[in-house]
Parts: structure tokens; sequence; C-alpha cells
């Protein structure tokens, strides 16, 4: 049951279906599983010890608000392992499945196209982490898990604002460097990924001080 509930409640962290800054009660969640209290409440501290969720003094339980020092940190941090866990994988290249990958990314083309923001969300983490589950890490991983889980919900937030028709994505490139065995072009297509997403979830964020004077 523990398992039920912590699945459910990752996968609506992905797919933002919790807003930023908005309260929700453990009951209101268990009524919503069809579960008891008990294994939300383990899964909800368990997810707050990973800084996802955040549990107030009342009880109630909300997504942490995104700042830009916080969104500078995840960016950091994704930049950091991630090219690295796919270096990681490719030394298991033969457990990469090239093909999946490639109908993971037409699906992701076609909800670009249609503005489906939250089959976007969950179709992009799905193609990272069939690359990234092949690494076998027991380190990175999980971490790379859990800056997913705190990012996520800021950035279904920010494309159900802007939308999603200018994303462009570097998962061909990635695709071509998985087969042809080319770590550094695999971290570097990660890495521009990471990169070109982020920038504009932050730039339409947290502008920089020279929009924000010429906009006066």
């Amino acid at each position: 049951m523990r398992e039920h509930v912590d699945q459910a409640v990752r996968s609506a962290l992905l797919a933002g279906r919790f807003i930023p800054g908005k309260a929700v009660t453990l009951r209101g969640l268990a009524q919503e599983l069809g579960v008891s209290p008990m294994p939300v409440r383990e899964v909800i501290q368990r997810l707050a010890a990973e800084h996802a969720l955040v549990v107030l003094s009342n009880g109630r339980v909300q997504v942490p608000k995104m700042t830009a020092a916080r969104f500078d940190e995840v960016l950091k941090a994704r930049l950091l392992l991630e090219p690295e866990l796919a270096a990681m994988a490719l030394e298991n290249k033969a457990e990469i499945d090239t093909k999946a990958l490639e109908k993971i990314d037409l699906e992701i083309d076609a909800s670009l196209g249609t503005g489906d923001a939250e089959g976007y969300m969950m179709l992009n983490y799905a193609f990272h982490f069939r690359i990234y589950e092949a690494s076998r890490s027991t380190i990175l991983l999980p971490l790379v898990e859990s800056l997913w889980l705190q990012f996520a919900p800021f950035m279904r937030t920010v494309y159900g604002r802007v939308g999603t028709a200018h994303l462009v994505d570097w998962h061909k490139e990635a695709i071509k460097a998985i087969r042809a065995g080319n770590v550094e072009s695999l971290r570097e297509s990660m890495a521009s990924d990471i990169r070109e997403g982020m920038w504009l979830l932050g730039r339409s964020s947290f502008p920089p001080e020279e929009d924000k004077q010429d906009a006066f």
C-alpha cells in the first residue's frame, strides 16, 4: 500500500499536479487515493526529507515555492549530475533501448505541437530516466530523481503560463551519441537539453535586471 501511495504522489509531483505554494491536507490526499491517512503520512515525510514537499506547522502539505536562488541551485545540480549519470549509463550501452527512446521523442514532438504540457513533462521524464537507469547508480540516480521532484511542479506552472511552443530538445543528438558510443557528445547533448529547458523557465519567472528595467 505504501509503495502504491509513494508512486502515485511522485507521479503527481512529476506531472505538476501539485501547485507550488498551495497547501493540501493529508486527509484530502488519502481520500483522493482511496487509502487511510497513515501510508500517506509516511510517504509525505519521506518526500519532505527529499525537499520535494514541506509539512507546515498546521499539518498541511505543500510544494515549496520556487525562488531565483533555489532555481539557480537546481540548475547547477542538474548540470553537474545528469550529464555524468548519462555517461555512466553509456558504460552499459546494451541496456539502453534507442528505438524506445526514438518512440518517446516522437511522442514528445507531438505533445509540444499540441501544447500538452503535462504529457510533455511525463514523456520528457521517461526519456531521461530510460537513459539514467542504465547507469545502475545507487548514489547519483536517487539524487537526480529528487531534483526532478523538486522542480517539476514549478515547471508545470510556468508551462501553463507561457506554453511549450518554444521548447527545443536535444534528444535526437543524445540518441545519436548513444548509438555512436560517444561519451562527450552525450554529455554535451544532455547539458544543452537541460540549459535550454531551464533557460525558458528561469527567463519567464526570474527575468534579469535589465529586462525588469525595460518594462518601465
